[in-house]
């Protein structure tokens, strides 16, 4: 949003930053400014000239021959411009200047007369696209003063990023809270120059409303909550004054006329859009919210472009057609021209999942509806029709005509959240009293019910209603204002939670540090695909290219490696885990499965002098899909040769991976030639893609155990061992006869051949006794061995070697 700090300092008078202050601030808030400019940045050449003759050039039938006071005294001038009279004010350029975009103004002769510099058109000095004519500008002026500071140009503009919850910052008095909220001044409306104060009634109903010979009517409450309108009758539509225009510039908006320069006024302050109907040209005259009707298929917005419409779109009509896309733009054929003299001002509270589909339907996006997406204040609606009253008033004339109408189908009502101080502290590990909370919050119109030193009972304000609606919301905001810099940066005292994670989730990390481990790097891609990708459509797509959700992972990771390969990466290793989808039946919620996808190609190893560099191959392949084939599966995976049709693989390079049930679960090898964009340069392209078990075993969480205070005790056995016993049969023997005193027992050599007896095997077994308690004594191990001895005689037939 484009922010006019000189606004800002209009609304909180006490403002003592400068830009780049307020800049530092707004960041400190979570409202970054990318960008700060300024409107008359590159004007600084122009001047305000005052054009004392003005008559046809005596060798041009379509030229002007002007006398133009620019300060310096008086300058011959050659326009092209039809609209230059004698006694008006336009902007000069001097021969000298240098005008936006480099164009440089020289003195010439032009059909035998001299041009001593340039009356400029709005198009020429960047103020807007209109060239049809000069620039005419109203006001006490003196000639030869600076453009920019004559038009308020020398404002800086800043382009402040406002996230999608926090719509209340869309509007000038949003931010100006934020910088009022920490002791920079009060937050407040300056007066309207030349309001005169006319108090509004008001009519209020629901679903209509008739006031003033004008009727409005909702018939579709849940897309409209509220209607607000205001007949305003001898209205004089002409330009806006100075002090408007120059607010208008600063915020980055383009002046076109008084009552709609009025809407757009109030939108940029108060974060209302508003339009102006040109009366005269609805029928009725009426305002019916509705839906279209059979036969309603197009209609044409003020931008000149006829768009189809819906029957879930949401239109304001008259007594007889559409008018306007409720919330994204008006119609062509009501706008407000120099032909107006009465108008009906509008006001209305729409719903933003509404106003986002339409949006996005139409293909267009306005600055009304980016505002309504992410809602407007339910509360201040009156207020901001009249300040809109008074400014339309003001600077076109006109008057009220009866009441103001006010449909209201469903009342907002103002949440009242609880919020316990115990948690704030538990959240933010610092201590907060009740008078501080109040200090915090009271500037950004947070409200207390009641004085007590306790559990506070807080009201949230309209403007904050769509993202305040929990205790937590209320935290943050106490955190955000009291600053995240504020806080000690010293770890405290915590207790870690003790619930473990989800088995899928454990399995994905896992996966995740395998694969670090190899040289991978995790990609993470959109899910939507186009048509041949997947069977799930969705109904409001980002774009009409990929209107689906994926059912595989790895074509969306094969894109990430084309576009690796356009920017000279031959080398590339990606992975993703990510979910997929396939339709289950008509009716039924996409089933979604997790999957793996590993996308490969390039070089085995990093470069290295001391080798030659190999690309990777099937083998490389194949190790890799075994690896995590077994970790997914926990070991019960199995890879072996694909056959019949590949897909995505090529025939003969591709292996499938079946679980323990002996059902296809994966496939990995090199893709096919042709499914990627590839360069003559690039190597081999592989894929694995594995689908993630639906069940996983949960991993035992390690337990701790002390380091051993007390040393242990070895003894080392040759054992005779028939060929018949398994030697981890003699192990399991060992451990289940010493349970209590074994800490380890290991095979640490193997002998077959001369000096045995006939089917036998020496086998070299050292045992690790130790007590946790005490020392052990080697009479006591003794006694342990011996019994160990005479077990495995007894139950395998194995002896102690002589």
């Amino acid at each position: 949003m484009n922010v006019s700090y000189r606004w800002l300092r209009d609304l909180v008078p006490g403002l003592d930053l400068d830009a780049e202050g307020v800049a530092e601030h707004l960041a400190l808030r979570g409202a970054p400014v990318e960008e700060m400019s300024s409107p008359g940045a590159l004007l600084g050449d122009v001047v305000v000239g005052h054009v004392l003759t003005a008559g046809k050039h005596p060798n041009a039938d379509r030229l002007s021959l002007c006398t133009v006071d620019a300060g310096d005294g008086v300058k011959s001038v050659v326009c092209g411009a039809p609209n230059v009279k004698a006694g008006s004010w336009y902007p000069f350029a001097p021969v000298g200047a240098v005008l936006p975009g480099g164009v440089a103004i020289k003195k010439a002769k032009i059909r035998g007369e001299v041009s001593e510099g340039m009356l400029c058109s709005p198009r020429e000095i960047g103020l807007g696209s209109d060239h049809s004519g000069i620039l005419e500008i109203f006001g006490d002026f003196t000639p030869g003063e600076s453009f920019v500071g004559a038009m308020g140009l020398d404002d800086v503009t800043m382009d402040v990023e406002i996230t999608a919850n926090r719509g209340d910052l869309l509007s000038h008095l949003g931010i100006a809270r934020e910088l009022a909220s920490d002791r920079h001044g009060e937050a407040r409306l300056p007066e309207i120059p030349g309001d005169p104060g006319i108090e509004l009634t008001w009519k209020q109903g629901a679903p209509e409303v008739e006031a003033g010979g004008v009727r409005i009517r909702i018939d579709d409450p849940d897309l409209c909550s509220r209607f607000v309108g205001v007949v305003i009758r001898g209205v004089e539509i002409g330009p806006s004054p100075a002090w408007l225009q120059e607010q208008l510039r600063g915020a980055g908006a383009r002046p076109i006329n008084n009552v709609v320069d009025a809407t757009n006024y109030l939108m940029l302050e108060l974060g209302h859009p508003m339009h102006a109907y040109d009366l005269g040209r609805l029928a009725g005259p009426a305002i019916v919210v509705r839906r279209p009707r059979p036969g309603e298929s197009t209609f044409t917005t003020l931008d000149e472009v006829e768009r189809k419409i819906t029957p879930e779109m949401l239109m304001i009509c008259d007594g007889e057609r559409p008018v306007g896309v409720g919330g994204v733009m008006g119609g062509l054929d009501s706008e407000v021209d120099h032909r107006t003299t009465d108008v009906l001002l509008e006001c209305a509270l729409f719903d933003p999942k509404s106003i986002r589909s339409t949006r996005r339907a139409l293909g267009m996006s306005t600055d009304a509806s980016y505002r309504f997406e992410r809602g407007v204040d339910p509360e201040d609606i009156r207020d901001a029709v009249q300040r809109a009253v008074g400014v339309i008033l003001a600077t076109a004339g006109g008057r009220v005509d009866g009441p103001a109408l006010d449909v209201c189908p469903h009342l907002f009502e103002a949440r009242v959240v609880g919020l316990r101080l115990a948690r704030i502290q538990q959240v933010l590990g610092v201590p907060f009293t009740a008078a501080r909370v109040r200090e915090l919050l009271s500037p950004l119109g947070f409200t207390f019910e009641g004085d007590g030193e306790g559990d506070l009972l807080i009201r949230v304000p309209g403007y904050r209603s769509w993202d305040v609606t929990r205790e937590i919301d209320l935290i943050e905001e106490i955190a955000r204002t009291h600053g995240y810099d504020a806080f000690p940066a010293e770890l405290g005292p915590y207790r870690p939670g003790t619930v473990p994670d989800d088995p899928m989730f454990q399995l994905e990390d896992d996966l995740r540090r395998a694969l670090v481990a190899r040289g991978l790097f995790e990609a993470q891609t959109p899910a939507f695909v186009p048509e041949g990708e997947g069977d799930v459509r969705v109904s409001n797509p980002l774009n009409t290219q990929e209107p689906y959700m994926r059912r595989v992972v790895l074509p969306s990771l094969l894109r990430r490696v084309e576009r690796n390969f356009s920017r000279g990466t031959k080398d590339v290793r990606l992975f993703e885990i990510a979910t997929s989808f396939r339709r289950v039946g008509s009716g039924e919620a996409p089933a979604e499965e997790s999957h793996l996808a590993v996308a490969l190609t390039g070089a085995r190893d990093a470069p290295h002098w001391s080798a030659p560099e190999q690309a990777l191959d099937v083998w490389d392949v194949k190790g890799l899909l075994e690896d995590v084939a077994s970790l997914a599966y926990r070991g019960s995976a199995t890879v072996v040769p694909a056959t019949g049709e590949p897909g995505l693989y090529e025939a003969g390079v591709t292996f499938v991976v079946r679980d323990g049930a002996g059902v296809e679960v994966g496939r990995g090898g090199r893709v096919r030639d042709g499914l990627v964009d590839a360069p003559v340069w690039a190597g081999s392209v592989w894929g694995i893609e594995l689908k993630m078990p639906d069940e996983v075993t949960p991993v035992a969480s390690p337990l701790y155990k002390p380091v051993p205070q007390y040393p242990a005790v070895e003894r080392d056995l040759a054992l005779l061992v028939p060929d018949a016993v398994p030697a981890e049969t003699v192990l399991e023997t060992v451990r289940r006869r010493t349970v209590e005193l074994l800490e380890e027992a290991t095979i640490f050599d193997v002998y077959q051949g001369e000096g045995l007896p006939l089917a036998t095997r020496s086998v070299a077994i050292r045992l690790r006794f130790r007590a946790p308690e005490r020392t052990l004594k080697d009479k006591e191990v003794d006694r342990v061995v011996q019994g160990v001895l005479a077990h495995l005689k007894e139950e395998l037939g194995v002896e102690a070697r002589g």
